[in-house]
């Protein structure tokens, strides 16, 4: 009998979770809307509405999951990578509620969290599988051998996609957070109006500067021409980001599960939402013979049902932390 209580907050978003004998019982996700009014997370505000939104979020997991406080066998938190400020709020709840009920602590890596999100739900990849995981901070190629015996066998040389798709957001005067809104317009562009420099890496990395750096140039060109081209191709230029950033990721997966022989494909992380990556996934699966897992909507973006699961995973191996440990902004995978 296990009922683990999880904490996330790794950037903006409050999120706790339940976990009772493996299955995710509640999963609250407390939204920073204040970020919308820079265009951009703020991490001194963040923090603090960390602070804010912490302890009714706990509450509001407990109901939703129908436990007490004193049902709570362990407490899972990310320990990182992440922003440093809103990290040291969750690990410091973490720590002091299970100090105040003396049960053991588990730090889990963020980056491993998105990829163990598909032991939430059914069906479950098998091992080993190639997971792609890609949010706007991180995206890497992992193969992946147990539930703690990954390998990054492909990562970004300098961007992530979800930054591309943020920064182009951006540029486009599209409000904050812009990478849902590109996805909301692609679905009425054309993806084949504009094309866009694809970065040329040998192996399995990737770069998105370059690609950046060539959606700036060309909206720049254009826009002399006509100033008014993007509200006139607004829906076309989405579509057409979009395309050129799903067919730099799916390419490379290609390659990846090509060299390692492995047709057990998944994809993590928040772009994983993205309709796009989505729909072209399945589509390279059904040409290639591909099983491929895609978490739901929920637990794709950061969320505290996925610390949860990784957190299960390790509390039956017994792998708990102590009351010194401290959060880390850059955690090794």
């Amino acid at each position: 009998m296990s009922v683990i209580l999880a904490i996330e907050s790794s950037c903006d978003d409050t999120s706790v979770a339940i976990c009772n004998n493996g299955k995710i019982t509640a999963n609250v996700i407390a939204n920073q809307t204040i970020h919308q009014n820079y265009g951009g997370v703020i991490p001194e505000l963040a923090s603090r509405v960390h602070q804010q939104n912490i302890v009714p979020a706990v509450q509001q997991a407990l109901i939703n999951a129908k436990v007490t406080k004193q049902d709570i066998n362990a407490v899972a938190f990310t320990r990182g990578p992440g922003l440093l400020g809103s990290l040291l709020v969750g690990v410091s709840f973490a720590k002091s509620f299970a100090l105040a009920l003396n049960i053991p602590l588990i730090s889990v890596n963020h980056m491993h969290a998105h990829i163990l999100a598909h032991f939430i739900d059914d069906p479950k990849p098998g091992f080993p599988f190639i997971c792609l995981t890609v949010s706007g901070g991180h995206t890497q190629i992992v193969l992946v051998k147990d539930y703690f015996d990954m390998e990054i066998i492909g990562e970004t040389l300098d961007d992530a996609a979800g930054e591309a798709f943020d920064k182009t957001a951006k540029l486009l005067a599209l409000p904050y957070p812009g990478g849902p809104l590109i996805d909301k317009h692609a679905q009425h562009g054309n993806p084949f109006a504009f094309k866009f420099a694809e970065p040329q890496i040998a192996d399995l990395n990737f770069s998105f500067s370059g690609f950046k750096t060539s959606v700036l140039y060309f909206i720049r060109r254009q826009e002399k021409e006509n100033p008014n081209f993007i509200a006139e191709n607004l829906d076309d230029i989405c579509a057409s980001v979009q395309h050129s950033i799903v067919q730099i990721l799916l390419n490379k997966l290609k390659k990846a599960a090509k060299q390692y022989g492995i047709n057990e494909i998944a994809i993590a992380g928040g772009v994983s939402a993205n309709s796009g990556l989505r729909n072209g996934l399945q589509q390279t699966a059904d040409e290639l013979g591909w099983k491929v897992y895609i978490p739901a909507f929920q637990y794709c973006t950061d969320n505290a049902g996925m610390i949860a699961i990784a957190g299960y995973q390790k509390y039956l191996k017994q792998d708990f932390v102590g009351q010194d440990v401290s959060p880390m902004a850059r955690m090794e995978f």
